[in-house]
């Protein structure tokens, strides 16, 4: 065992004196920090099967068989080459989001990041993990970028080698909540590029692309178009959390 576990393991019962855990998504009490609470456990909805053969949207019981393609997919074939999202967007997702993104309890990221790894097929340490950018502006105001921590648990985990500034956010974007497909369009137009100093490192290579969040997809989207302009081979998308409001009721 490492001096830095023994550490912390020594330390934990003052901690615990001191910061009674609690569920980061309800406040309620817990057995240990950075824990949830059954209820909230619960309150977690894991993406099941069958699903899209290309987006591993969930079909729900009955649903079609392996190789299906969704709708969505159907009409618009995506350019990733899939998505891992460790959890469906519910109540409980959202607050640890908040917790985590806004609430500045970075600690959640092991948490989050193994949820996540739940998703992804077989660790590979040949694959490269990028995080979705943050721009400047918003990295100093924030003091942190939270795709990149996920990402950084993810290759603790063994997921692959870890590039944090793969991709660059050339210009601030507005929130794109509330936005039409043409607005996020040219919101993001420009936006996100490839850091021309790692380029070498894209060429060829099978990606994971992090996110905390996967909404519309614009923004994970315009990463990908990047990435695969420089050369990846495959981009997966992978998430903590992904909005899909109409598998909730399948």
């Amino acid at each position: 065992m490492s001096t830095s576990r023994l550490l912390a393991d020594s330390l934990a019962p003052l901690i615990d004196f001191v910061f009674p855990p609690r569920c980061p998504a309800c406040g309620g009490g817990v057995a240990q920090q950075g824990g949830l609470c059954a209820g909230c456990w619960e309150g977690l909805v894991i993406p099941g099967e069958p699903g899209c053969a290309a987006c591993q949207r969930p079909f729900g019981e009955g649903g079609p068989g392996a190789g299906a393609i969704c709708a969505p997919c159907l009409a618009q074939p995506p350019r990733h080459d899939g998505i891992a999202a460790g959890t469906l967007y519910t109540d409980v997702s959202r607050q640890l989001v908040l917790a985590f993104k806004h609430g500045r309890r970075i600690a959640l990221a092991p948490m989050l990041a193994r949820l996540i790894a739940a998703r992804l097929s077989a660790a590979d340490p040949d694959r490269l993990i990028v995080p979705v950018p943050l721009h400047r502006w918003r990295l100093w105001r924030r003091g942190f970028n939270q795709a990149a921590l996920l990402a950084r648990e993810l290759q603790q985990l063994g997921h692959g080698g870890l590039c944090v500034d793969a991709l660059v956010r050339a210009k601030p974007t507005p929130a794109l909540g509330g936005l039409g497909k043409k607005a996020r369009a040219r919101a993001l137009s420009g936006a996100i590029a490839l850091n021309p100093r790692r380029a070498n490192l894209i060429d060829g290579r099978d990606i994971v692309l992090v996110d905390d969040v996967l909404t519309s997809g614009a923004t994970t989207d315009s990463c990908v178009r990047a990435l695969k302009r420089g050369g990846a081979a495959r981009v997966t998308i992978a998430c903590f959390a992904r909005v899909l409001d109409e598998a909730l009721d399948v």
